[in-house]
């Protein structure tokens, strides 16, 4: 039996082939639904990212590291000693430390005996703002701020920090090997250079690597004629500003000459430079013959092909005009 308002099965069976009459042939395919997939799953409230670099980037940056866990009576100052050259940065403190416990905190960073210490308080500029002498009052008491500065005057003569014993190393005594002791030792450098000296005369660390590398070591031409590079070297003269190439690097010359003892054959120019770029201070390192005076660090020997001599003042950084500057 069918409800009046339902349409009998033949009437929609007839219904649906009518419709499907009306559809084009060829109906446009259907496009396929966007699907909004999220670069990060969430769990338990933080995102858990595929990409596991974008993860450690996001970990990196979240990270609690406890630096901003500050309490409003926290101060960040830097500590200095009479004794000491180094410069202690951004420690922490509480205003409400007296100035006892602030001497404790800090024999732990400096050394210095607690009741030795005598403590002044700097602003920003490095002007003294107070003397705190009195163990019994609170930090907060001279009014510190955040970058200010506590510099610490060790009043005892024989403190383990005086004369810098706590920075010096060359006051401390190193050990020392004479060449016989170290000689007599298994298991060297110089024991296994030895060694493959006695198999290859010419063996060298460069021809080694080059053999580790599987390629063939040509050995350096060795230059026999004393006037190698004589030409070159007549364009400078002792005193003349010179660069050295490659590196750009300016400086005055020292030194001319050939038939040097300590050096291959050939000329020679000796370099000043004016920034501490070079390998010796004037002398051969070979033999230690001094050619010119300079600081160590500031000579070098090169060939005249790589000196240019000429026009070179000194460099100055801080020189400029507006037309360096666009």
């Amino acid at each position: 039996r069918t409800s009046p308002r339902t349409p009998p099965a033949s009437n929609r069976a007839r219904a649906r082939t009518h419709a499907r009459a009306l559809l084009p042939s060829n109906p446009r395919p259907r496009r396929p639904a966007v699907v909004h997939r999220p670069s990060s799953i969430m769990t338990n409230g933080a995102p858990h990212f595929k990409n596991t670099e974008l993860s450690a980037l996001r970990d990196y940056v979240t990270h609690d590291s406890g630096s901003l866990n500050k309490a409003d009576s926290t101060l960040l100052l830097m500590v200095t000693h009479s004794n000491l050259q180094a410069r202690f940065m951004e420690i922490r403190f509480d205003r409400y430390m007296t100035i006892l416990r602030v001497k404790e905190k800090l024999m732990t960073h400096v050394g210095s005996n607690v009741s030795t210490m005598s403590l002044s308080l700097k602003d920003w500029d490095g002007a003294v703002v107070a003397r705190m002498d009195d163990d019994a009052k609170m930090l907060g008491y001279y009014s510190p701020e955040d970058g200010w500065t506590i510099h610490i005057t060790d009043t005892d003569a024989n403190s383990a920090s005086a004369g810098g014993w706590l920075e010096d190393t060359s006051k401390v005594k190193k050990y020392e090997m004479s060449a016989e002791e170290y000689n007599a030792r298994e298991g060297t450098y110089r024991a296994w250079k030895m060694e493959q000296l006695a198999k290859d005369p010419t063996w060298c660390v460069e021809k080694h690597m080059a053999e580790k590398r599987g390629e063939v070591w040509v050995p350096p031409k060795k230059t026999e004629d004393d006037e190698h590079q004589a030409a070159e070297a007549a364009t400078c003269g002792v005193g003349d500003r010179c660069e050295v190439n490659p590196g750009g690097k300016r400086g005055e010359v020292m030194f001319v000459g050939n038939k040097v003892d300590g050096l291959p054959k050939g000329w020679w120019i000796g370099v000043k430079f004016d920034e501490p770029v070079g390998k010796n201070d004037g002398s051969v390192k070979k033999n230690g013959v001094r050619l010119f005076e300079c600081d160590d660090g500031y000579g070098s020997f090169q060939r005249p092909s790589n000196v240019t001599c000429g026009d070179y003042p000194v460099v100055d950084e801080f020189a400029f005009s507006d037309e360096d500057e666009i």
